[in-house]
């Protein structure tokens, strides 16, 4: 066992107009691994979501009229903070998430570059000029484009990267200039309350931020009030189109589910496909909506890489979040882990067969790897969110991208190929937000674009296009004659 001391079980306030606010029931939060109590927060109330309103609504005065430079100062104080405090974030997240400790650590870096990149955009915010004397009657007149912050803002964020996914929300708000609130997923509210500190101890705006823990039912009260302008869901498709049906007038960018599909092609370097399937398959035990949940391969190379992908596997460690050797903790509930362990039972039930992995203990289901799947079967068409792959042959290119294509989500998929006509082929005909070509679908940077179709959702995130979502172009005309 690592030697991690972990902190005496304390309740936590919320963060509420720039002031820790103890008020309203408790709520205990339990390890995924064993059950027990790792922490206490207040869950906010009614009033306290129609406080938090009016609080953004206050610090959206204060925000937009902030200049530039003062936001990137914000936004890199804040990067430096959570520097500072990486083995308090890193152990929180693992403790309340079930997220090995390495794994956590480098969530904690990369909410670090999140910063990071949103203190350079957010002196990049252009607008442009429009020449608009195209006619004679238009003569002498030209425009200036410019945006502006939307104004208060509503983020839900969820459990699987508790700290990098409120920073996706968080970061690009502060540096377009808008107030927001944040309601962070039930399992993991801790390590959100603990960047709010940090954001605190930076010296940002009293109401700028409000981060509280809600019931579902008053959020809905956040998700339909007017006076917020943008909600920003991250999490299940059932639930993100949901809130979009109840959001009213305000613009709403949702970041869903997936089942991701990674394409390899004979030509491929079969072992680094291999390596590379494995860590996005498994990874924080496959909870990412990125991760590799449907492996094809040509048939002519399927069996040497089935073979490279099983040993691979086979070596992974199952376990304690807290154990440095780890590579596989627990589902975030152990009822997670029974959904996903039926799945592949009736998966079997219907010819499919289970290579390698397969038994459940508690919320610990072990890296699993099917093959002899059909389309229709839930491990394919459904989203798992589990330690849970399955590898299947093709015959040739088209019938591939085709299968890719069958999901009704439509996030990223990857391809191995060293054919350039096959790579843009796949990037002109699959239906997803993203094609990661020499590599799997769960490859993020968390400046790129980042976003799907159908049922993977709306909009965009990526520090440069949150800021865009997060203002609007307004038009200047100038009429010098």
């Amino acid at each position: 066992m690592a030697e991690i001391t972990l902190t005496p079980v304390a309740t936590r306030g919320f963060f509420l107009d720039g002031k820790w606010v103890e008020e309203g029931d408790t709520v205990d939060l339990r390890s995924p691994y064993d059950g027990a109590v790792v922490g206490r927060v207040f869950q906010g109330r009614r009033e306290h979501a129609e406080a938090a309103v009016a609080a953004a609504n206050k610090g959206f005065g204060t925000m937009k009229r902030l200049p530039a430079f003062e936001r990137q100062r914000m936004l890199r104080r804040v990067a430096q903070g959570i520097r500072e405090r990486q083995s308090d974030f890193a152990r929180t997240i693992a403790r309340e998430g079930g997220k090995p400790i390495k794994a956590a650590r480098s969530e904690v870096e990369r909410s670090i570059f999140t910063f990071t990149v949103a203190a350079e955009e957010s002196t990049r915010i252009y607008g442009e000029y429009l020449p608009l004397d195209w006619q004679e009657t238009t003569a002498g007149r030209w425009g200036v484009v410019r945006r502006f912050p939307l104004g208060p803002i509503l983020g839900i964020t969820p459990f699987n990267f508790p700290l990098n996914l409120v920073a996706h929300k968080v970061a690009p708000a502060i540096a377009a200039g808008c107030s927001i609130i944040i309601k962070p997923a039930p399992q993991t509210p801790l390590t959100a309350l603990l960047l709010a500190e940090v954001v605190e101890q930076a010296g940002w705006p009293d109401g700028a931020l409000s981060v509280i823990p809600f019931s579902n039912e008053d959020a809905g009260l956040l998700v339909a009030d007017e006076r917020v302008k943008m909600l920003t869901f991250t999490g299940s498709a059932a639930v993100g189109w949901d809130l979009k049906r109840r959001s009213g007038k305000k613009k709403v960018i949702l970041e869903l589910g997936g089942n991701a599909a990674v394409l390899i092609h004979r030509d491929a370097d079969l072992a680094y496909a291999a390596e590379r399937c494995v860590s996005g398959g498994f990874a924080y035990a496959g909870q990412s909506c990125i991760s590799v949940q449907r492996i094809l391969v040509e048939r002519s190379v399927h069996a040497r890489f089935t073979d490279l992908f099983l040993a691979a596997v086979r070596t992974l460690k199952t376990g304690d979040p807290f154990e440095e050797s780890t590579d596989v903790g627990p589902l975030i509930r152990e009822s997670d882990a029974a959904r996903a362990s039926d799945w592949i039972q009736e998966a079997v039930r219907g010819g499919a067969r289970v290579l390698v992995g397969g038994g459940r203990r508690g919320s610990l289901l072990e890296p699993t790897v099917l093959s002899g799947t059909r389309p229709e079967m839930k491990v394919n068409c459904q989203e798992i969110f589990a330690p849970v792959v399955t590898v299947e042959p093709y015959d040739n290119f088209s019938q591939a991208l085709r299968e890719i294509n069958r999901s009704s989500y439509g996030l990223q998929a990857g391809i191995f190929t060293h054919e350039t006509q096959l790579l843009f082929r796949a990037f002109e005909e699959l239906e997803v937000g993203g094609v990661i070509g020499g590599d799997v679908p769960s490859f993020r940077v968390d400046q790129m674009p980042y976003g799907g179709i159908k049922d993977s959702g709306l909009g965009r995130e990526g520090l440069r296009y949150a800021i865009e979502e997060m203002t609007e172009p307004k038009l200047l005309v100038m009429n010098l004659r």
